[in-house]
């Protein structure tokens, strides 16, 4: 009894003590938020007004599990991300009793079923296409679906080894992104494509000037197969990447060239690109060097801009043709950039590949620069349209970025990314375990390859590079569907016969 009265004693004391502890911190708080000037909410509303910032940060947290329904949150809904996870885990894809897709919307692209396709073992499958024809080494590039630009050190590097593990095992390549080449791209054996940013990390000499000499100590790796010079993202277009100097490490510094303690700013430009000649100039050096086939990267600000590129290129022949175009959406995504240049900046992907796919063929460089579609296209249907629309090849960054475990935190430019793919936090990063993930990687790919294959099968096509616009209807704001091709001509009325 003594016992109980004891421990009864104790508790109640404990209990005082927590009150009075908490009593203490109020007032603490209370004193402060009285006296502080710069947030009017606390001075008015002492320690009550602090919760409006609380909630005000879990809000678009509490949105994304509770509230959003399943098509409607941005930047990524909740259907996309719960297809990517089901094609990464391996589960089935197939799904009951209808549609949750409003297709009413405008906009949504419809798929044109054929009313006779091809019986099962005439299965729509997936050829290699050459890039590159005229470099000293082409590359036959396997797949239609592969990795966009991801740089080291602005994801991790057990992120880079998944990837480029998965990558090797789905046949896919995969984008280095503008921070240079490291071992970690390397050790997986995957194709790689190396994209020479503005400030040139990796190739560059101690002035920051592009280096043959460091260009061609990249060449040498067998592994890589094409470099894309990057002039601009979808996400920030006329402004360089940002790398914070807390996530620069000393291999991070060593490997892009850069000093380490500082953030690292790349320039908004190529300085010695002022013109589409000079830009030509630039395509030829680095396949000259590296005997590769060499490409760029842009953002579509208007149709003349794009115009006067190819009649640069037909000006001076096709010998200074880039191999490939990269059009990367205003949609593109990125780890840190300004909201203006990430909301208001840059034509969007779904009308600037129709519209450069039939500049190019106007000139007939079709079979010469290969197109390639980039910006928030993660799901089958994306990946179809683009291919029907002109584009050769699709890339995703942030497709991969969910195979890999992203819950769109939002925190990527902050260093506590808590699913380990945007930090150099060990303690963050111990969370991605390369070994499990370079499955989900690889199986993500293949299941987009395998479903795009399906629809294009569904359309009456033996490969999904063969659909065209005419296999793709285009929902209007009347409620009526209207041919692609009707609204988008193809240059080429052949090809929607």
């Amino acid at each position: 009894m003594g016992f109980a009265m004891n421990a009864i004693e104790f508790m109640a004391i404990s209990f005082v003590s927590v009150l009075g502890l908490l009593a203490v911190l109020g007032l603490a708080l209370f004193v402060v938020d009285r006296t502080q000037t710069g947030d009017a909410i606390r001075r008015n509303y002492p320690v009550i007004g602090r919760f409006r910032h609380l909630f005000s940060e879990l809000g678009e947290f509490f949105r994304q599990y509770f509230f959003a329904m399943d098509r409607e949150e941005l930047p990524f809904n909740r259907a996309q991300r719960d297809w990517i996870g089901r094609a990464s885990s391996g589960d089935g894809n197939t799904v009951a009793f209808g549609s949750t897709r409003n297709l009413n919307v405008p906009g949504t692209p419809i798929f044109v079923n054929a009313p006779f396709p091809p019986l099962n073992d005439q299965y729509a499958k997936t050829e290699p296409l050459e890039v590159g024809p005229t470099a000293h080494t082409p590359y036959m590039a396997p797949s239609f679906f592969n990795i966009s630009g991801m740089s080291y050190g602005a994801i991790s590097r057990p992120a880079v080894e998944a990837l480029s593990r998965g990558a090797k095992e789905a046949g896919v390549w995969l984008n280095t992104g503008e921070g240079g080449l490291s071992p970690f791209h390397l050790e997986g054996g995957c194709d790689i494509v190396f994209q020479i940013g503005t400030a040139k990390y990796g190739v560059r000499d101690c002035d920051g000037n592009l280096s043959d000499e460091k260009l061609s100590e990249v060449a040498a790796h067998e592994q890589v197969r094409m470099f894309e010079i990057k002039l601009s993202q979808g996400a920030k277009p006329g402004k360089g990447g940002i790398l914070p100097a807390e996530k620069i490490s000393d291999e991070i510094a060593q490997i892009r060239g850069i000093a380490k303690g500082k953030d690292s700013q790349s320039p908004n430009r190529h300085k010695e690109i002022r013109s589409f000649d000079d830009l030509l100039d630039m395509i030829v050096r680095v396949r000259t060097v590296t005997g590769k086939p060499v490409g760029i990267k842009t953002v579509v600000g208007s149709e003349e801009v794009m115009r006067d590129l190819f009649d640069a290129i037909v000006a001076r022949s096709e010998d200074c043709a880039p191999d490939f175009i990269t059009i990367d959406g205003g949609e593109g995504g990125t780890g840190a950039a300004p909201m203006p240049l990430i909301d208001l900046v840059g034509m969007s992907v779904r009308e600037a590949i129709p519209m450069v796919a039939n500049l190019r063929d106007e000139r007939g460089l079709k079979s010469r620069i290969r197109l390639i579609a980039s910006g928030k296209l993660v799901n089958p249907g994306d990946v179809a349209w683009a291919l029907a629309a002109g584009a050769d090849f699709i890339t995703s960054a942030r497709g991969f970025m969910f195979s890999l475990g992203c819950i769109q935190a939002l925190k990527c430019n902050r260093n506590t990314c808590p699913t380990g793919i945007t930090t150099h936090d060990p303690r963050f990063q111990k969370g991605l375990v390369a070994e499990r993930k370079y499955r989900r990687v690889a199986r993500y790919a293949r299941e987009i390859i395998h479903e795009v294959e399906t629809i294009a099968h569904s359309v009456g096509v033996s490969e999904p590079r063969q659909m065209r616009r005419r296999h793709v209807r285009i929902m209007q704001s009347n409620g009526r569907s209207v041919p692609m091709n009707e609204i988008l001509p193809s240059y080429n009325p052949v090809s929607e016969s």
